[in-house]
């Protein structure tokens, strides 16, 4: 199999960050640096910065009810980060992001194959989200934006939006610029107060507690592994 696979599989990182640490030279395969599209069959040795890196691990899924506050970073320098709030015994990493000031679902895996489709924004996954805004918001602000906010340079995806209340929206996502629920807000004249997230594709939020977290069910791994 391709190498960056090989190393996504055994849960260091995704695929993508493999990619990144091939480019850098830190990994070596059979002692020789190695390549971009360099191929791994039985047998071979494969080591990252030195380290040998091991057989294919079992494929963990989690979803997390961030707080607010914590840092969507594996880097253990950055206090407040998502993998020592989780303290799970092996390597994961997060899907995507949520940003500090945000909170609600996010997903954490060592299977860096799911990462990328989740990711890709052509693959039109959704995710919902509750708004609340510093002002009551009008119907044609909600208009607005389901039909596309320009920000960035660039016009959003239409998405779907729906009032909760006088101040407290919910909208379906099909992509994931960055920041883009608070710019777009902002682009209208508004300051989101609280965004949590609930839902992912079909893993929902429910009632788990703030800072809590639970393997997904079989179903929910059924239906994320058919992507």
């Amino acid at each position: 199999m391709r190498l960056n696979k090989y190393i996504s599989e055994t849960g260091v990182c995704s695929r993508r960050e493999a990619d990144k640490w091939i480019e850098a030279g830190r990994v070596t395969c059979n002692g020789a640096i190695a390549a971009l599209g360099t191929r791994v069959g039985d047998g071979d040795e494969v080591r990252v910065d030195g380290k040998r890196v091991g057989a294919k691990k079992k494929q963990i899924y989690i979803a997390l009810n961030k707080p607010v506050g914590i840092t969507c970073t594996t880097e253990a320098h950055v206090d407040g980060n998502i993998v020592d709030l989780i303290g799970h015994p092996e390597r994961v990493f997060p899907i995507g992001r949520l940003d500090k000031e945000s909170e609600g679902l996010i997903l954490l895996t060592n299977d860096g194959d799911i990462v990328n489709e989740i990711l890709r924004s052509e693959n039109n996954h959704e995710k919902e989200y509750i708004v609340t805004v510093d002002r009551p918001i009008t119907d044609l602000a909600l208009k607005r934006m389901a039909d596309g906010v320009k920000i960035m340079g660039e016009i959003t995806k239409p998405c779907k939006v729906s009032r909760i209340n006088e101040r407290t929206f919910r909208m379906v996502l099909t992509q994931g610029l960055n920041r883009q629920i608070r710019r777009m807000c902002s682009a209208l004249g508004y300051k989101a107060q609280r965004l949590q997230r609930v839902r992912i594709i079909n893993i929902v939020l429910g009632e788990l507690g703030v800072g809590e977290w639970r393997e997904l069910t079989e179903a929910e791994r059924a239906r994320l592994l058919s992507l």
